[in-house]
This record gives C-alpha cells, structure tokens and sequence, in this order.
C-alpha cells in the first residue's frame, strides 16, 4: 500500500474508534465528550476526550476533597467499564489488548484511555 493510502486507513481506523468510544460514553454516563481524538501510535491507540466533566463534577473539582471524589468516582466508573472500552479496540483494529490505562484532569477536564496491542498497528496498515 502507498503512503497516502496508508495514512487514509490509518485516519479512518481512528475515525471509526472515536466514534465507537463516543457512542458507549453516551450509553453508559448519559452523555459524550465535547471532543474526541484516537491516534495510533506503533502498539498503541491513545484517545483523548476533552470536556468530559459534568457540571456537579466542575463544582466539586474547585475543591481539593472534591477534586479527590471526582477522580475516585471516574476510576471506579472505568474500572466497571473497562472490558467494553477494551472489546471496541479489539473489535475495530482485529488485534488483543495486552494492557489498558487511564486518567483524567480535573484541571482540564480531559480523559486520556492508552491501550497496549499485542502488535504494531502501524506496521500492520504498513504490510497490507
């Protein structure tokens, strides 16, 4: 495959995954992120969420106890639902995650999710 169509798959891949990330955050918390970006990165898809934080949880985040209760509250939340954001990755890109990963700011109100493929995506769309 040539570069540009490389980088075409590569963008769509990436596309279709924001997509699918912002689809489940909607059914499982009621509501999506105000913006989503997944990047391929060798053996790892890395999306960002922006705006992720509610209204109650910005008030709380003015608070250092609260602040604690947020990030508390939104690790349990993606420890719960971690099996379905990994089984999207798996679905979309036809590898296995090997490990999974996440945080949030609650200076910045983004959401960072790392997921560690069991091979090199890049070098993949590169073979195909």
């Amino acid at each position: 495959m040539e570069g540009a169509a490389v980088a075409g798959q590569k963008r769509k891949l990436e596309a279709e995954l924001s997509e699918a990330f912002i689809k489940l955050q909607r059914e499982l918390i009621g509501r999506g992120p105000q913006e989503t970006k997944t990047h391929i990165v060798q053996d790892m898809v890395i999306a960002r969420f922006k705006g992720v934080m509610t209204v109650e949880e910005k008030h709380l985040a003015g608070h250092q106890d609260g602040r604690k209760l947020v990030k508390e509250m939104r690790q349990v939340l993606r420890e719960m639902y971690s099996a379905q954001f990994e089984e999207i990755v798996e679905k979309h890109t036809n590898c296995k995650v090997i490990s999974s990963h996440s945080d949030m700011s609650t200076k910045t109100g983004e959401h960072i999710e790392i997921f560690i493929m069991d091979r090199n995506l890049e070098k993949l769309f590169a073979a195909e």
